[in-house]
């Protein structure tokens, strides 16, 4: 083989090993520590937004396998768990699936008001036994203490969005932590006003390309290009801590993902 025909199969191979790194959508973990003074014992949660009826194996058994290895207390499902385009069953076995393990709440995302059904399918997850947060709080005890859970409809819901953080910041305040799950984070200003400890969402899809250590989104909805929030772990001058988390869309995106994996977030809470 000649030096020319060696440095073009070097470069194919160099070219080839680029692009499979690009182009990974195998199923990533990400996993945060946060400290808590509101917590007396330690609490595992899992953040799972953006699925939007994606297929994750065989009856969804990658994606519920993740989870399982990683022993959550709860899961919260932070919004376009359904999509509008794609079919509806892959969702719905996840979600049959993950209540029957796990106690789960679930917040509307833009996309589930995009396909029409959004009250359909809050009905239908209700009946699941999934408590379905629409400007309310529900309190769950987590590892032997109670933890306060507040939700809100995406603002595709219109006027009762209002409505809805209008509810949440006069509620009853307790001393339990207070985590708020939400889908879109670019709406911190609105999230700041409720007083909670943790802030949970979804939506950026990690700003679809990103290039490691350099650019950690390049263009997420609703936030154009350079998104402030494409995902990661945000820790505000208020005192509260802000969760963004890249989703788990794989077939559903138009645009494929730039070194960008799919996400599980686990959320390992520790007392302060």
């Amino acid at each position: 083989m000649t030096l020319l025909k060696r440095r073009r199969l070097a470069l194919g191979l160099v070219t080839a090993a680029v692009l499979c790194s690009a182009l990974d959508v195998r199923l990533a973990i990400r996993r945060y520590e946060i400290p808590l003074a509101s917590l007396e014992a330690p609490v595992r949660l899992a953040l799972v937004t953006d699925l939007h009826s994606c297929r994750y194996g065989e009856d969804q058994r990658i994606l519920l396998d993740a989870l399982e290895a990683e022993e959550p207390d709860a899961l919260l499902l932070g919004g376009d768990i359904v999509d509008d385009e794609l079919p509806t069953a892959p969702a719905f076995q996840f979600l049959e699936e993950a209540v029957r393990r796990w106690p789960c709440v679930y917040v509307t995302g833009n996309h589930e008001f995009r396909s029409g059904q959004a009250e359909a399918f809050c009905a239908r997850i209700a009946e699941l036994g999934i408590p379905v947060l629409r400007g309310t709080q529900i309190t769950l005890e987590l590892n032997g203490q109670p933890v306060d859970l507040l939700g809100l409809d995406d603002p595709t819901v219109g006027s009762a969005y209002s409505r809805q953080l209008t509810e949440l910041k006069i509620r009853p305040r307790t001393s339990h932590t207070a985590i708020l799950l939400a889908h879109r984070p670019e709406r911190y200003a609105d999230y700041a006003a409720l007083d909670c400890d943790l802030i949970l969402n979804g939506h950026a899809h990690g700003g679809q390309w990103r290039i490691p250590f350099l650019l950690n989104g390049l263009l997420a909805p609703n936030q154009g290009f350079f998104p402030a929030y494409a995902g990661g772990i945000y820790w505000r001058d208020g005192g509260e801590v802000q969760v963004v988390s890249r989703g788990l869309a794989r077939e559903s995106t138009r645009i494929p993902r730039i070194w960008n994996r799919p996400e599980l977030v686990i959320l390992q809470l520790t007392p302060a």
